[in-house]
């Protein structure tokens, strides 16, 4: 495989991967867009990426890695970072331990795979991730609505939040459904399925309670890379079909995560 098909192939899992670490689309797109930049510029880092998704994430993590740390720096200059990034946007950083945790999780790579890619030594990565996991356990509750058309997950889904400590508000097959449990009570996180029961969809079941208030959703779709190309308006958070369990509790714990900043900032 070449450099430019390897890079295709994997790109809309780094976006993914990005967003989820950044909390947004906007910054975890322009991230993308610096990393691909520095290895047009850099013929060795530009070679390394024959790899396989590896080298791509690490050649992400670097770029990522300097931008939050001279954000951190107090000398830091707004222009070093990538076009439309603001640096108070990075001033609420994803620690190393949910980094680990959403490599290891909602990109499945191993712990040495994560080590490479983090340039950690893998017994640091493998404690990261424990840490990262005993956190999300002593976060706050909130109350989830599920917005899922397939029986068996929708329940699978409510015993995962219920046993994360959180409410169900409740369930819908449907975009009527889901607006019927959002007159009754607002959310506190979404988890929704994209196409759904009656041949709606749940991006618009989400754009109609997103328009009542901001609410943190997290998309599960057997198709992540449709809504991963950067083009529009696409989800923050995607968790990929058929899931495992720590997948979706790891891309939770970060949407409430940066949701939880977000309110502290506003109050």
């Amino acid at each position: 495989m070449s450099i430019g098909e390897n890079v295709a192939a994997n790109l809309p899992y780094l976006r993914r991967y990005a967003r989820a670490l950044t909390g947004s689309q906007q910054t975890g797109d322009a991230f993308v867009r610096a990393t691909l930049e520095a290895a047009l510029a850099d013929d060795d880092l530009k070679a390394s990426l024959e790899g396989g998704r590896v080298p791509l994430y690490r050649a992400f993590n670097k770029v990522w890695s300097s931008a939050y740390l001279e954000v951190a720096d107090q000398g830091a200059d707004a222009a070093d970072l990538p076009g439309d990034v603001e640096a108070d946007r990075l001033q609420n950083v994803t620690p190393l331990n949910r980094q680990a945790l959403l490599l290891t999780t909602l990109e499945d790579f191993t712990i040495e795979q994560s080590s490479e890619i983090m340039e950690i030594p893998a017994e640091e990565v493998e404690k990261m991730v424990q840490d990262a996991i005993a956190e999300i356990d002593r976060e706050s509750a909130t109350s989830v609505l599920i917005i899922e058309d397939e029986p068996l997950i929708s329940m699978q889904l409510e015993d995962l939040v219920r046993g994360l400590g959180h409410d169900i508000c409740g369930t819908a097959a449907t975009r009527t459904q889901a607006q019927e449990v959002v007159a009754q009570k607002t959310p506190g996180l979404v988890l929704a399925d994209i196409q759904l029961a009656d041949g709606s969809s749940g991006l618009d079941a989400v754009d109609d309670i997103l328009s009542i208030g901001s609410v943190p959703v997290i998309f599960i779709t057997a198709y992540p890379e449709r809504l991963l190309t950067g083009d529009r308006p696409e989800p923050t958070y995607l968790v990929t079909k058929p899931f495992q369990e720590a997948t979706v509790r790891a891309a939770i714990s970060q949407a409430l995560f940066f949701n939880s900043n977000r309110e502290d900032a506003n109050a």
